[in-house]
């Protein structure tokens, strides 16, 4: 009886255990105040120039070292730089990123990075010699740090910015030179962008060393015709005012010219860009031609690029003559993929991409700018320009052939035949070449399983596994997660949308669920892909933990479904993509489970926008929304965003107008949530402050949260778990 008891004890005890286990519930300390649910990446990844061996940043006693690998086995075979050696003056550099010289014999290492805007940051940075381990700093440390230090082709020299004018470094005599005097803060800038270049135009470092390492071109803007903006920085007894060049759409920009610094003749020149000067470079590039550069001279409508050439060595005054080599043009905006410009080495053509078959394809053109041929076909887009292997006349890239929602790697021949597709991994595939194309590092991840990192060879075969994110794993095996499920929906005029959906734990198809509607919606970004989605996915299995339908739809105007579905919303932002919102709200009514006075919406940035539109527009369809960091009025945005989209507020008022928030705010009746970086650089506070006027004069009751010294990001310390949180309750006691 005894024995019995305490059989029938442990059996108890058993059941307790493994249900306690099944029914381990996330928290929002799980997800945003520890690393459990976090996944395992690889870091500081980089193809060493034989293209048989790559390296790695691996930490060390709170110490990053770089280690050399073996392509072919994918086993270390060195540390290249170890923990211990990392010491100068007496103080251990951690070092964030890292560079090798042409010959591979030294490092350019930073440290200290301190970043300033989204691309962009100050660091310390120090050149350390492979053979003798010494260290030497790039500048004096009392000079302050540098920005975006370059080797020299031939590694000789190093090119860095300070105090926004650029300087040369010469290894051998220990001499630094400095190349522009009359750089200033907030007036003129060498060598680096300003804030809407590295914003839309997505780069920090404006200068290119010349492949014979005679020449060192480089963007000069002058902003003092931009207007400034000033957010007020909180924490001292007086807040500040920090202070910077922000062009708000229709305003005035830079004035950018591109000049070029002969090495040997320490002359300095200008290239003649023509006589407009309301206009972007959105690149500039050496050709294969010696001393030929290459600037892309974009219209300020964004829809006509010229490739201007130019020869650098010609001392011709006042400025060195340009030609026009190609020409680029659209109906409505040229995508933003000036990158995959690619000059080849035979210096007989260049590689392209463009939608002038109304879908994103690579072109090969001839050096007198006419079209050879067109290397891709077919109704998909070409997501990443990989590269190309000139030795076997084979380019590599990533597209949407399978799926919209997927991302795989091909290689196909210059002339377009021999298609091979990579990957064999359903779901999404980042990849990173050797430098002979021998092998790639592929992640791989689907929209229910985190990121998992292999070496392949050319062919795709597998030559060595490097992370399976195997806790991850197993930390979720503990949770009763719900599959991360796809869908379609058709919109008002039969239009098929794509659309994932969370369904609560212990789903009941006879119990009625309210819906928790996750939105971006914008141009450039979609939310429907077949890819791990990080503390974002675990935000939403939280949600549907606590009883909740998660779903996200991406409306006309995103990505991967050719030209004409992502131009659709020229000219009128917001209008199509909330119809398409609102649409599928309606469709989520109809169905059995949902409860239809239960729906509500939340967005972030341009999602933030989307969540307060529809909830505006659609007030007896929404019950709450919640918008972060949102554009309220297009008129507070910059330039080459708003305007690539939207034309100028002066062509367009209408467009700007009938679709912005901030007009609508009298239609408010669903609970409503606002919440903002108050240094917000990017998506300024004074979007959230303009709602809130619009709302007291509607005389409409909300909710609304400031987050001090925060940028469009909204994170450090513990601020993600509070806004996390912030929003958690929001939704429990108003959905």
């Amino acid at each position: 009886m005894i024995l019995k008891r305490i059989c029938i004890a442990l059996f108890a005890i058993t059941v307790w255990t493994e249900s306690s286990l099944a029914q381990k519930k996330i928290t929002l300390d799980d997800i945003w105040a520890s690393r459990k649910l976090n996944s395992n990446l690889v870091y500081g990844l980089s193809s060493m120039k034989d293209g048989v061996h790559y390296t790695s940043m691996e930490r060390k006693n709170d110490l990053f070292e770089i280690v050399k690998y073996e392509y072919k086995t994918g086993k270390k075979v060195a540390t290249i730089v170890s923990a211990e050696d990392l010491m100068f003056g007496g103080t251990s550099l951690n070092i964030d990123d890292y560079f090798f010289n042409q010959d591979e014999t030294k490092l350019l290492v930073s440290t200290e990075t301190e970043p300033i805007y989204r691309r962009s940051s100050l660091a310390f940075y120090y050149i350390i010699d492979l053979k003798t381990k010494k260290i030497t700093p790039l500048a004096p440390l009392t000079m302050g740090k540098q920005r975006l230090a370059e080797f020299s082709p031939n590694g000789k020299m190093v090119a860095f910015v300070r105090n926004n004018n650029v300087y040369i470094y010469d290894i051998t005599s220990g001499r630094e030179f400095q190349i522009t005097s009359d750089g200033k803060e907030n007036t003129v800038i060498y060598g680096a962008t300003d804030w809407v270049y590295e914003e839309e135009l997505s780069f920090a470092k404006a200068f290119e060393w010349s492949p014979n390492n005679k020449f060192l071109a480089f963007y000069r803007f002058n902003e003092t015709r931009v207007m400034e903006f000033e957010m007020e920085i909180y924490g001292e007894l007086y807040p500040f005012q920090y202070r910077f060049k922000y062009p708000k759409a229709g305003e005035e920009n830079s004035i950018v010219s591109i000049h070029v610094y002969d090495i040997e003749k320490a002359l300095l020149k200008e290239f003649d860009l023509g006589l407009v000067t309301d206009q972007y470079i959105a690149r500039i590039k050496w050709t294969a031609k010696p001393n030929e550069l290459c600037m892309l001279r974009l219209n300020r409508l964004q829809n006509k690029c010229d490739f201007l050439v130019g020869d650098a060595s010609k001392e011709i005054t006042p400025k060195i003559p340009t030609s026009v080599l190609f020409t680029e043009a659209s109906e409505t905006f040229i995508e933003e993929t000036y990158d995959n410009l690619t000059f080849l080495e035979n210096g007989k053509h260049f590689i392209w991409n463009s939608e002038r078959d109304g879908f994103n394809h690579l072109y090969l053109v001839n050096s007198d700018g006419t079209i050879a041929n067109q290397i891709t076909k077919g109704n998909f887009d070409i997501i990443d320009f990989l590269g190309v292997n000139e030795k076997t006349e084979t380019i590599y890239y990533t597209s949407s052939e399978v799926s919209p929602m997927e991302k795989h790697l091909y290689s196909i021949k210059l002339n377009g035949t021999n298609k091979k597709k990579l990957t064999t991994r359903s779901g999404y595939n980042e990849i990173e070449f050797s430098r002979n194309f021998n092998y790639f590092i592929t992640i791989n991840s689907t929209a229910n399983t985190p990121e998992y990192i292999t070496l392949n060879d050319s062919k795709g075969a597998l030559v060595k596994i490097l992370e399976n994110n195997e806790n991850l794993l197993k930390s979720m095996a503990q949770y009763p997660l719900s599959k991360k499920e796809f869908f379609t929906v058709k919109n008002r005029e039969n239009i098929e949308l794509n659309g994932w959906m969370i369904k609560p734990q212990n789903f009941d198809p006879n119990k009625k669920y309210p819906v928790f509607m996750f939105v971006y919606g914008g141009p450039g970004h979609n939310t429907v892909l077949d890819h791990w989605d990080g503390k974002n996915y675990f935000y939403h299995q939280y949600l549907a933990q606590e009883g909740y339908i998660v779903v996200s739809v991406d409306n006309r105007g995103t990505m991967y479904r050719g030209r004409d579905f992502k131009n659709s919303t020229y000219m009128n932002l917001g209008k199509l993509e909330s119809e398409d919102q609102i649409d599928v709200a309606k469709h989520l009514q109809t169905l059995s489970f949902v409860d239809a006075k239960r729906i509500g919406i939340m967005g972030w940035s341009f999602g933030g926008y989307m969540s307060s539109l529809c909830l505006l527009k659609a007030n007896d369809l929404f019950k709450m929304g919640i918008a972060v960091a949102p554009v309220t009025n297009w008129r507070f945005y910059d330039t080459i965003y708003t305007e690539r989209f939207m034309r100028t507020p002066q062509e367009n008022p209408e467009g700007y107008d009938h679709n912005s928030p901030i007009h609508f705010a009298d239609l408010l009746k669903g609970k409503y949530l606002l919440i903002h970086g108050m240094a917000d650089d990017n998506v300024h506070f004074q979007n959230a402050v303009e709602m809130t006027d619009a709302l007291i004069k509607a005389n409409k009751q909300f909710d609304s949260f400031a987050y001090p010294n925060k940028n469009h990001g909204i994170y450090g310390g513990t601020t993600r778990l509070h806004l996390y949180t912030l929003m958690s309750n929001y939704i429990k006691n108003n959905l």
